[in-house]
């Protein structure tokens, strides 16, 4: 005890030299050192065990991670609030080339955006003064699940713009009128050694996206970026190209042509499902193999403004079955 020290107050020093080997070190004396220092193992193992317990979950990560992050989908009713702004027209976070002429889109927070899995589809959203339906197209990143940042002109439909922020429910749109064929629009950068395009008119939120070299080719499966092209890092050849997409619901189209043609709207003759899909006949293999050239470097692509769309000649359709939407609307996000 000290000067100033209270009584029954007991000063432990604790001596360890990181410098010296375990084998050289003093034997620990007698009293409540070595039960304190057990005690504290214990407590750090506890605390290691529980922290190694939380991040080893059983559940799979798929299904974790598209717990958290998924687009609405299905004919489920959402209750949530809107606010409004506006994006002076560019496309958003989901590169369209601009937005939509009749000035009706939204955006979602991240949790709904789902790194883009949301982007083309539709949700019809209701307020105090109406229902209007909105094209998703952007990404709200200080929005939590339920905030729609819907535009100007949409809030107006719905509420009264002076109101600033309203209570709405919405649900997702299951196979909506196409605006016409699918379109298709190669990245500037791409060659045959890196490979990105943005589907375009689909309707339903897109599942998968997959490239073959001409219409005989392996299929390869390309992956989604949250600025909504579907990226082969390796390459898919120097084409043309057979681009085979499937929505959430089952519908699949195929179409054949796509050139290598960077930064040009290639505009098809097949719409995702309905009147002008492609005719069934027979299914193409889904095989895939990955090119075995890589460019020197790979662009990194990040959040562009509006780009503006350029008319080229059409696309060619290829004989491929769309699948049947499964009864209630149920979108499949995890791979089986």
């Amino acid at each position: 005890m000290t000067d100033g020290s209270a009584p029954g107050d007991v000063d432990i020093e604790i001596d360890i030299d990181l410098d010296r080997a375990p084998d050289d070190r003093p034997t620990p004396s007698s009293g409540p050192i070595p039960w304190l220092v057990a005690t504290g193992v214990t407590v750090l193992a506890a605390v290691l065990g529980l922290t190694l317990a939380l991040r080893t979950g059983s559940a799979p990560a798929c299904a974790a991670g598209r717990a958290l992050a998924a687009p609405p989908t299905g004919t489920a009713t959402h209750t949530g609030k809107a606010t409004f702004y506006d994006s002076n027209g560019a496309g958003g976070n989901c590169s369209n080339p601009a937005a939509p002429a009749n000035r009706l889109y939204v955006a979602l927070g991240p949790t709904e955006y789902a790194a883009g899995a949301a982007c083309g589809g539709f949700l019809d959203v209701t307020g105090p003064k109406g229902t209007i339906r909105v094209l998703i197209m952007d990404q709200c990143p200080e929005c939590e699940p339920g905030h729609l940042d819907l535009s100007r002109e949409a809030f107006a439909r719905i509420a009264d713009p002076v109101q600033g922020l309203v209570p709405v429910t919405y649900r997702a749109v299951v196979n909506p009128p196409l605006p016409g064929p699918l379109t298709f629009r190669i990245k500037e950068g791409a060659s045959q050694f890196w490979f990105a395009v943005r589907v375009g008119n689909h309707g339903n939120p897109l599942r998968t996206v997959e490239v073959r070299q001409r219409d005989d080719g392996p299929w390869q499966s390309a992956a989604r970026q949250d600025y909504n092209y579907w990226l082969i890092a390796s390459g898919a050849g120097a084409g043309p190209f057979t681009i085979r997409v499937s929505d959430v619901y089952g519908n699949r189209a195929t179409v054949a042509g796509i050139r290598m043609a960077p930064g040009q709207v290639q505009t098809s003759t097949v719409r995702m499902y309905g009147r002008g899909a492609a005719p069934a006949n027979r299914r193409p293999s889904a095989s895939a193999r990955p090119s075995s050239n890589r460019p020197a470097g790979t662009p990194t692509p990040a959040r562009r403004p509006a780009e503006v769309a350029k008319a080229s000649a059409p696309a060619t359709a290829v004989a491929n079955p769309p699948a049947t939407r499964p009864a209630g609307a149920v979108a499949r996000w995890c791979a089986s």
